[in-house]
This record gives C-alpha cells, structure tokens and sequence, in this order.
C-alpha cells in the first residue's frame, strides 16, 4: 500500500538531490578564473535538461527495468510506458512509481556534473554535450542497473551501496581520471597561478550540496524510517569530520587553515560516507569523515606534485572517496542498523569486505575504460574536445557563449 508519508519524503529528498545540481555548478565555478564562470556553471546546469530526457526515454528502463542477464534492463518502461502512480512490484513498495523514477532521475543528473570539474576551463561545449549523453548511456545507466536494478549481477553477489558510492562517485571520479589523461593539462599549468576566483561562492555551493545530501543519503532508504534517520545522521557526521580532519592536516602541512580547504573536506567526507551511509553506526560514519580528510588532502596535494591537471579534485575526492567509503562498509557494515544490509569485518564477516572490493575493481576498470574509449572517438570526430589555445586564453564564456560574468 502507497504510504502518503514515505511519498512526501521522497519527493522532499528528490527536490534536495535536484538542488544539489545548482550547488554544485556553484561550487565548482567559485574555484575557477572569472573568465570560465558562466561555461562551468551551464556544464552542471545543462545536465539537468539532457539526462532527464534521455532518463524518461531510455535511461529508467535500462537501470531498472526487467533484467537481461544481469547486466541492463531491456526498454518495457520506454518514455515511462507503464510508469505511474501505483507502486513497483519490485521497487520501493510505499511509494508510487513514478515518484522512485524521479527520484532516481536526480541522481542520474548529477553523475556526470560531476565529471566537469576535472576538465574545467578547457573543453568544449558541443563534444561535452555528446560525451556526457553517451556516458549516461554506456556508463551509468549498466552500472546502476549491475548494483540497483533488480537481477544485476554485481547486487546479486553481494555488493552494496546505499546511496552511490559506486554507481556515483566512482564511476565519475573514474571518467575523470580518462578525461584528464585524454584531454591533457590547462595551458600555464605550472607557470601561471589558477587563482579561484569566487570562494564565497563555493562556499555557497558546499553548503547547498551539504543541504541537498540529506536528501541524497536519507532520501535512498526509500521511506521515512528508522534507515533513513541513521543515513541523515551518519551524512552530517562524516562531513563535519572530513571538513575538520582536512583543515587540522592542511594546518599542520601548510600552517594556516582555508576555507578552500574546509568545503573540500566537507565534500570529502559526504561523498565518502554515500556508500554505507544506511549500513553503519554514527560512530563509523565520524571514523569514516576523518579517513576521507585525511586520504583526499593526501591525494589532492600529491596531484600538485606530479602535474595531474583534475582542475577541481574529482579524481581526488570523488573518486578516491567512492573507493574508501565502498570499503569502509566492508569494514564497518552492521545489521544492527540495516537488517537488509549485511555485517563487515569488524562484525565478523571478512568475506564481506571482500565482495566490496571486488566490486571497486569492476566498477573502476568499466568505468575507466568505457569512458576512455569514449572520449578517443569523440575526441577524434569532433575535431578536438579542447578549445583552441587563442579561446582557452580569451575563456569559455566569451568563446564558447558570447557572454561573461562579470561587467565591470
């Protein structure tokens, strides 16, 4: 039977998970040159628009239509066919249908938002667009069916992941990493300063994602439940330790605390805690933040260090934090928590951790490889992903959209 309020509650978290779109765009256009505001900003938003489409059309049905094989679903749910009011057999229980599709239709927006920061002030917008369409096709859509979807294989042994650790965060971080070594650094990297230009907007944006991961986390037990308070709760905590583990490392290292350094520590703990958010204690979940801090500022300055041009740290914090939070549940998990869930290691179940693992190393290599492969045909059709080097000095926004930020 259709509970009014486990209804209301997803469609409160889908709106959260909505905004947090718009909080990323912020986020990521504070921490790049004012001439690349407006052409960071449209790479998140526009996604908004071209994954839902293809979401109603193809992308649904093949996360979470019927099985074939394990690997994706076939197209009984195309352009919603059967897609309404009254609850799936399989899904979501409570809720009506189409409100579990718009639901998860905001994570499959975000997805490949996520990936821009790590090509940020160099790719152009024609061959973005096409990259990211067909990734949401090739990439997400199999992935989240594999761990999601009814009859997926990866779910079907025993992997978990409450809120994305994998189906978001790796597999983008993973996209990243291809479109960094494919797309090659920004021009001056090493000799010119790329100086942030806006921190307060990222600020904003941090805090807008911070909101809007409530929804996230809390939002995917499905209900309004006892689940979903331990998902809230654990989200808060894990960011809250990232943000002060981050900030304590980087004032020992560096010798003064940044706010820079404070919403990417924040960020570090939120995406790190997706997977097991649902699975695991508030004790874990503060362990977890610090793990995140700790290991993401280690990645980010090591990325410095060898010249690795991820603008805005997707690789660093996205990815690296979808590995150790996927993980972290292997270690961590309890059905003291989530009877649907499993026990880790510390629980006395290592066969656990073992699957997690597992399921890190195919979700990573798939997600690698498809998007590299992606990116060379693209690359090569398109005449070049990257904008020239004259319109990379002049910025996206007045060569990619006759427009700018600021007139001043």
């Amino acid at each position: 039977m259709i509970s009014g309020a486990d209804t209301a509650f997803i469609l409160v978290s889908a709106a959260l998970v909505l905004l947090m779109t718009p909080g990323l765009a912020l986020f990521y256009a504070g921490m790049v040159r004012g001439k690349n505001v407006l052409g960071t900003i449209l790479q998140s938003f526009i996604m908004i628009s071209i994954i839902s489409i293809e979401w109603v059309y193809i992308g649904y049905s093949m996360a979470f239509g019927p099985d074939v094989s394990g690997f994706i679903g076939d197209l009984s749910f195309f352009a919603l066919n059967g897609v309404n009011s009254t609850p799936s057999a399989l899904y979501a229980k409570t809720i009506p249908q189409n409100v579990f599709m718009i639901y998860q239709c905001m994570f499959a927006v975000i997805t490949p938002a996520l990936i821009t920061g790590a090509f940020a002030e160099r790719m152009r917008f024609g061959p973005f667009l096409v990259f990211s369409l067909a990734w949401a096709i090739l990439v997400y859509n199999p992935v989240c069916h594999w761990i999601w979807g009814n009859g997926g294989w990866l779910g079907a042994r025993g992997v978990l992941d409450f809120a994305g650790g994998l189906v978001v965060h790796l597999t983008s971080g993973m996209a990243a990493l291809a479109a960094v070594l494919v797309l090659g650094p920004r021009k001056g990297l090493g000799r010119e300063s790329f100086i942030p230009h806006s921190l307060p907007m990222t600020l904003l944006g941090t805090g807008l994602l911070w909101f809007g991961w409530f929804g996230f986390n809390g939002g995917s037990a499905l209900a309004a439940d006892g689940i979903a308070a331990a998902a809230f709760i654990s989200t808060h905590l894990a960011g809250m330790a990232g943000m002060g583990m981050w900030l304590l490392v980087e004032w020992l290292h560096r010798k003064k605390p940044t706010t820079l350094g404070a919403a990417s520590g924040a960020i570090a703990g939120l995406a790190t805690v997706t997977p097991g958010a649902g699975f695991i204690t508030p004790n874990s979940a503060i362990i977890i933040g610090v793990i995140a801090g700790l290991c993401c500022y280690l990645a980010v300055t090591m990325k410095n260090k060898i010249g690795f041009d991820d603008s805005l740290d997707v690789v660093g914090i996205h990815g690296l934090g979808g590995v150790i939070g996927t993980i972290c549940l292997g270690i961590f998990a309890t059905k003291g928590v989530n009877p649907n869930g499993a026990d880790g290691l510390l629980a006395g179940n290592p066969a656990f951790l073992t699957t997690q693992i597992f399921g890190v190393a195919v979700v990573g290599a798939y997600a690698f490889i498809v998007s590299f492969i992606l990116l060379k045909i693209i690359n090569a059709i398109s005449g070049g992903m990257r904008v020239s080097h004259e319109n990379e000095v002049i910025g996206l926004d007045q060569s990619e959209h006759s427009e700018t930020a600021y007139n001043m």
